[in-house]
């Protein structure tokens, strides 16, 4: 039955927890026998305008958090099924193109615009496949996700699902599957909460401000002796790597540098403790691989829910400067690594390491009953 579905997943390049999410259910669904198609309308509308917005929005939220949360919480008052802007019509032509070629049986969407997109596109062509929405935001959750047409939302854990019940939606149609993490995390074997955390390896994803990289990373090293640090530079390997090869220099044998890599589930799993920003992609990786997180960057309005599923767990906490950081660090390894200890097992009752496979079976399972 499976191998005979079709199904398109939308995403957008706003955010890397929207991309995550769209590939993750992609290669469950693959592995699932389903024929997959992942598609971005708005860079396939507006493939000029779209990495120009999506360069400006890592800008903002990375130099000017403030201002973007200004920005993001004014959507908020933003009808969507009515405002038609002007320049996302071209996606949503687009997206109307997709839907006539590929022809899928349902549609996944992890941005929360398309589902308005595809409403009006259903009216025009009488034609309507269920919509599965894909939330990529924890526990504060903007109105454009909450208000959009879908038959369900799939959520990334049960306070999530309890505040948009909370809310007013149907409790039927929101599901807690868990954010879809890469489907290895369910195989891959975490650190015990009695290892012996010598040396206490670091996981370190730095933003693209550049003084950050040096002062953070001499904080955490500094905390402690046994630190070690793993530094992932990922797409701003060329704007930061000088900085990181200085602090490498400095602390010899301590550090290790790494470029762009597909390997951060194995990273996570082998590493003590991530320090990064509260985006919904790396924070939900950390739970799934059971990895206390630390958070130096928050992008208020956006990424307070990520922070506050951290701390509702006891899996992770703000510490928004390099003082606080070390400080954080020096208290997770004292009195025999008590805190790290504790935080580790925490995450291990939570649990949630296969939202990306419970995804997946909820829609296959949900297409069946249609039939």
């Amino acid at each position: 039955m499976a191998e005979k579905r079709r199904i398109l997943i939308v995403t957008a390049a706003f955010g890397e927890g929207h991309n995550s999410a769209a590939r993750n259910l992609a290669l469950a669904l693959e592995d699932m026998g389903v024929t997959v198609r992942v598609e971005d309308p708005c860079f396939q509308g507006l493939p000029v305008l779209t990495p120009i917005v999506s360069k400006l929005y890592r800008g903002v939220t990375t130099h000017a958090p403030r201002l973007w949360a200004r920005i993001y919480k004014s959507t908020d008052q933003c009808d969507f099924s009515k405002e038609r802007l002007s320049f996302m019509r071209k996606p949503e032509r687009a997206l109307a193109g997709v839907m006539e070629e590929f022809k899928p049986d349902a549609v996944v969407s992890t941005y929360p615009l398309y589902p308005y997109h595809l409403e009006r596109i259903f009216a025009a062509d009488g034609r309507r496949v269920p919509i599965f929405t894909a939330v990529t935001d924890s526990i504060e959750i903007n109105a454009a996700w909450m208000n959009a047409p879908t038959d369900w939302w799939l959520v990334t854990d049960g306070a999530t699902r309890d505040a948009m019940v909370g809310e007013g939606l149907d409790p039927g149609r929101i599901v807690d599957t868990g954010f879809p993490v890469h489907p290895k995390l369910g195989d891959l074997r975490p650190l015990s909460a009695e290892d012996g955390c010598d040396p206490f390896r670091v996981l370190y994803f730095p933003t693209a401000k550049l003084p950050y990289v040096r002062r953070h990373s001499k904080a955490l090293l500094n905390a402690d002796e046994r630190v070690t640090l793993t530094i992932v530079l990922g797409k701003n390997v060329r704007r930061l790597y000088s900085r990181a090869a200085e602090i490498k220099r400095a602390y010899p044998g301590r550090v290790r540098l790494v470029g762009w890599t597909r390997r951060v589930p194995e990273y996570l799993s082998r590493h003590h403790l991530v320090v990064g920003k509260a985006g919904g992609a790396t924070v939900h990786e950390s739970i799934a691989a059971r990895c206390p997180m630390l958070i130096h960057h928050l992008v208020p309005g956006q990424e307070e829910g990520n922070l506050r599923l951290l701390e509702q767990i006891g899996g992770g906490y703000l510490a928004e400067t390099p003082e606080k950081l070390g400080a954080r660090v020096a208290d997770l390894l004292a009195d025999g690594q008590a805190g790290w200890r504790s935080m580790k097992r925490a995450l291990a009752v939570h649990g949630h390491s296969l939202g990306a496979v419970s995804g997946a079976r909820f829609i296959l399972k949900n297409l069946a009953e249609d039939r």
